[in-house]
């Protein structure tokens, strides 16, 4: 049974039926072209009135729609097909241009969420298909932008350095957004750090194109907003179009697309729209905008714009509404088609694409890295110093980390290393020093302070043919930008079912314990916000062997799995020697390029039968030296470094817990929501039935000076916990 003409329906044919010839006649070309951006138009809308229709059946779980943006599909037509595109929610039209008509199967198939949606498989409504360079997007707050900002970028790069990527040498990025995204933080950041490209003549082709309804849901755009904060910016081209246009919208969206093409610098499109239909399907407009104005609106839509100047092309209303009436037969066909379609069916399924793990695979990616190692002997009569060490000799963290990352980029000519302070200065404590006359300007730089903008700089070149390892300097900061690892790179391989991947390393300087530079934002030592994003790898590094083994293994996982890693390096342990006495120089190591750390793998230090001590990071520092104390008063203890905290290494710690009988789990971070916590429940799932016992920080920020050390995990702590548990 067809479904009954809906009132945004109504208006629509009525006004197609007496649609008037507007302007002069188009060329042929530009009437072939607007008869092409007509059907796609009327597809878009009734895939919007089919998915309402669904939900109204049971079978649809999404109604977020395009109509009255249908303009944007003129915009895609004015672009090449090869452009990578991140689209806004209400793109459906710029889809549509690009895949044609049979474009509608997969918006609907996502609609049920059906299996055989080409790009997420039936995890999200999106629009994306790998094959059209349609990049899966679930934005609503444009968190997509840094992504499309790094996509741009890292065109420009590959050029640079001869690497063929996925998209041509001449792609720009085009990035859709609503008005009141045009508000976002993000947003800002985005356009900021574009401008910031632009300005020392760095090639940065990205389109950015707001679709302007004049409504965040019920929150009104002041009038005039989109062009006075966008309209004169500096090294941003600007141009405002009408949607209800269309030949203007083709003329702009073409001469801008070929402009930035050539200019190889941004550019921002204001696309004045309006919104049919609400928000969503749920969203009852009535409630806050006037019957006057949403009549207004109707005389706006762009589909009409677009039957006019057909009709000036020698097409007759009649024609166009019956050819509307047949594009709707199709789409409503369709809906009933996919509605039968197979969803996800198991939990297994779901997860599949989430973080794929190929340890065997892994373990051989790390042979470039090998080969390319090379020692870095100092002259025989001058000893290796923290600015020249030798390779061959027992190495700091800093120094470990340093060497592995030197590795990596000589092995792999697409990794790229960037953050705030990385090159010429080698960072705050100079763990990338040297790597800049290493690798090069192109490959190492400095950018500019915003931690946004350098994880979407990571998203986008990640599914651009390079390799980054992205720095954030202090953990801290990371929360400024947490969401472009939360919201955007570890959900692409779920949201694209592993068709899209941005395997990427992120080291972050932070935790505790920092002597002479303290405060809150340099000793953050909560991990908590990293370790519930499904998919992402956090790997805590103690030993200077295992900083350089880790990073290895997080390189090659990215390369191989599109593994999403996080490294958080101990800065209290950066440039340590010494482990229980002055001079002793325990805690160095010499790093073995042919050995990686597998994910989820932990390293026992010690074979004592009375007590088990898991630990990480700055916790095996001092478990090592409570270890010692311990045996000197006939407690035997072994001490696990799980050195990942998510993946847990559930296995090793299992292993380890039932060989003595008794845990102790050292958890430097904070009691609330800290690793430890993890430790236990993982022990309580696995059966353990032995005595248990935690210590951790203090549920407090860390305040500056000796004041730390009131609320910080020390080691007399640790000890007499271990002596309560095994007396």
């Amino acid at each position: 049974m067809e479904p009954r003409r809906s009132p945004l329906e109504e208006s629509l044919v009525a006004g197609l039926t007496q649609v008037a010839p507007r302007g002069d006649a188009p060329p042929a070309a530009i009437a072939d072209e607007l008869a092409r951006l007509f059907d796609v138009q009327v597809a878009s809308r009734h895939c919007d009135l089919a998915a309402r229709w669904l939900r109204s059946q049971g079978k649809g779980y999404y109604t977020i729609g395009s109509s009255g943006h249908e303009s944007n599909a003129a915009v895609a037509m004015g672009l090449a097909p090869t452009d990578p595109a991140l689209l806004h929610y209400r793109s459906g039209g710029f889809y549509l241009a690009r895949a044609g008509l049979d474009g509608v199967r997969d918006i609907l198939a996502g609609v049920v969420a059906s299996t055989r949606e080409p790009i997420s498989g039936g995890r999200h409504k999106v629009f994306g298909r790998h094959d059209l360079a349609v990049i899966p997007q679930t934005s609503t707050i444009a968190s997509h932008l840094p992504r499309a900002l790094g996509v741009a970028f890292a065109i420009g790069r590959a050029q640079r350095l001869g690497i063929e990527g996925p998209w041509p040498h001449d792609a720009l990025a085009v990035c859709s957004f609503g008005d009141a995204s045009a508000n976002h933080n993000v947003t800002a950041g985005t356009v900021n750090a574009a401008l910031h490209c632009a300005h020392q003549r760095l090639p940065l082709p990205l389109l950015l194109v707001c679709e302007d309804n004049g409504l965040g849901i019920s929150v009104r755009t002041p009038t005039g907003w989109i062009e006075a904060a966008y309209g004169s910016r500096p090294h941003l081209r600007y141009a405002t179009v009408d949607g209800t246009d269309p030949d203007a919208v083709l003329a702009i969206a073409g001469e801008l697309g070929l402009w930035v093409r050539t200019e190889r610098r941004p550019a921002f499109l204001h696309l004045r729209t309006v919104r049919f239909g609400g928000h969503a399907g749920t969203d009852v407009e009535a409630a806050y905008r006037s019957a006057a104005e949403m009549r207004d609106d109707l005389g706006r839509d762009p589909i009409v714009a677009t039957a006019a100047r057909l009709v000036t092309a020698g097409h007759t209303p009649a024609a166009l509404v019956a050819r509307h009436d047949e594009i709707r037969e199709m789409v409503y066909a369709t809906a009933r088609e996919v509605a039968q379609w197979p969803q996800l069916d198991s939990a297994a399924a779901v997860i599949a694409p989430l973080a794929p793990r190929r340890p065997a695979q892994v373990a051989a990616a790390v042979a470039p890295a090998v080969a390319a190692s090379t020692p870095n002997q100092p002259p025989a009569d001058q000893p290796a110093t923290d600015d020249q060490p030798d390779q061959a000799a027992p190495l700091t963290l800093a120094q470990a980390i340093n060497g592995a990352l030197a590795d990596e980029l000589r092995a792999r000519p697409h990794t790229l290393l960037f953050g705030e302070d990385v090159a010429a200065k080698g960072g705050v404590y100079g763990v990338t020093k040297g790597l800049l006359a290493e690798a090069g300007a192109a490959r190492v730089f400095d950018t500019v302070l915003d931690e946004t903008s350098i994880l979407g700089l990571a998203n986008g070149a990640a599914i651009s043919g390079l390799l980054p390892i992205a720095e954030i300097q202090y953990l801290a900061y990371l929360h400024n930008a947490e969401d472009q690892l939360r919201g955007e790179a570890a959900t692409l391989q779920f949201f694209s079912n592993g068709q899209y991947r941005n395997g990427m390393v992120v080291r972050i300087a932070g935790l505790g314990y920092q002597e002479g530079f303290g405060g809150h934002f340099h000793n953050d030592d909560s991990l908590t916000v990293l370790r519930d994003i499904p998919g992402l790898v956090v790997g805590v590094p103690a030993r200077p062997a295992d900083g350089a083994a880790m990073v290895h293994t997080l390189v090659a996982a990215a390369e191989v799995d599109g593994t999403v890693g996080v490294l958080v390096e101990p800065i209290a342990r950066y440039h340590t020697a010494d482990l229980h006495e002055p001079g002793d120089r325990l805690w160095l190591s010499a790093p073995d390029p042919a050995v990686h750390v597998p994910i989820g793998a932990a390293c026992t230090h010690g074979e004592g039968g009375d007590l088990t001590i898991v630990t990480f990071g700055n916790g095996l520092f001092m478990s090592l030296r409570v270890q010692r104390r311990l045996e000197r008063q006939g407690v035997h203890a072994r001490v696990v470094d799980m050195r990942w905290v998510c993946p847990l290494p559930v296995d090793d710690i299992v292993r380890e817990a039932r060989a003595t009988g008794r845990v102790l789990v050292v958890d430097e971070t904070r009691r609330s929501g800290g690793v430890g916590e993890g430790v236990l429940a993982a022990l309580i799932d696995a059966g353990f039935e032995g005595a248990m016992a935690r210590v951790a920080s203090a549920d407090s920020l860390i305040p500056l000076g000796d004041a730390a050390k009131l609320v910080l995990l020390d080691e007399a702590t640790i000890e007499a916990a271990a002596l309560r548990l095994t007396r």
